[in-house]
């Protein structure tokens, strides 16, 4: 991607974003433990979130972002995904070789060898890889073909786990608790619905959601995004972010 941009708000959503970086640094303020910090980065990459960051960038910016599940950021990585939720980090603080990858990424003449050049560095890295655990990987994607309106307790009986188990393997694999993911997951389906073309009330998404009504939609969306649905959707980009 290449561009210009004013800050954006960044909302949570189920998966991991990893930014190799060709332009000027980015500026993201996560707000970890309530308070926002800014930090500078070149290429990134940010947990699963459930509050909002703020994003800007250079005047002039380009890069490559990849958006992974996270048990596929775990094997990726193979740390504890609960060490990088609601936090963004420098790829070199997580991925060997990470700095070099970058430099060849802008040195390349093209964007079909600069993809080629990250496709051959994560297919590297995945090799030797461990599998996530196949219950987890089960209740991940039963949550997404749900909408995360499964019921937490339901996946833990069928897989024969206690509550504390599934959250335990959920924050390492993962990094939220099944609970708040389920809630990330009905978040983003929102989000979605409020994007889609075609005329539907906040009280009509919110039903097809999940949520008890729109109050409860309002509260997620100012817990989780910092502002309201209209106001959301008042900020949108052509580009599709969301000016912050």
């Amino acid at each position: 991607m290449r561009g210009t941009t004013p800050e954006l708000r960044e909302v949570p959503f189920p998966g991991i974003p990893l930014v190799i970086n060709i332009g000027e640094p980015w500026e993201v303020a996560d707000e970890p433990g309530g308070q926002r910090v800014a930090e500078r980065h070149d290429s990134f990459l940010a947990g699963l979130h459930t509050r909002p960051a703020l994003v800007r960038g250079s005047r002039e910016w380009a890069c490559i972002e990849l958006r992974f599940t996270p048990l596929g950021t775990h094997r990726l990585l193979g740390i504890p995904m609960h060490e990088l939720a609601n936090r963004t980090v420098a790829l070199d603080d997580l991925v060997p070789g990470a700095r070099e990858l970058t430099d060849r990424v802008r040195d390349a003449r093209s964007w079909a060898g600069r993809f080629d050049l990250v496709e051959t560095f994560l297919l590297r890295r995945l090799v030797d890889s461990t599998l996530p655990s196949p219950g987890v990987q089960w209740s991940w994607e039963h949550l997404r073909r749900t909408h995360g309106l499964a019921p937490i307790g339901a996946l833990a009986d069928e897989l024969g786990w206690s509550h504390r188990r599934l959250i335990a393997r959920f924050r390492d694999q993962i990094g939220l608790a099944p609970k708040t993911l389920a809630r990330v997951i009905r978040f983003d389906r929102a989000i979605t619905a409020l994007r889609s073309p075609g005329v539907r009330g906040l009280a009509e998404i919110a039903l097809d959601c999940g949520y008890f009504d729109q109050a409860h939609l309002n509260r997620d969306f100012r817990e989780l995004a910092g502002t309201t649905p209209t106001s959301f959707l008042a900020a949108r980009l052509e580009s599709g972010g969301v000016a912050a």
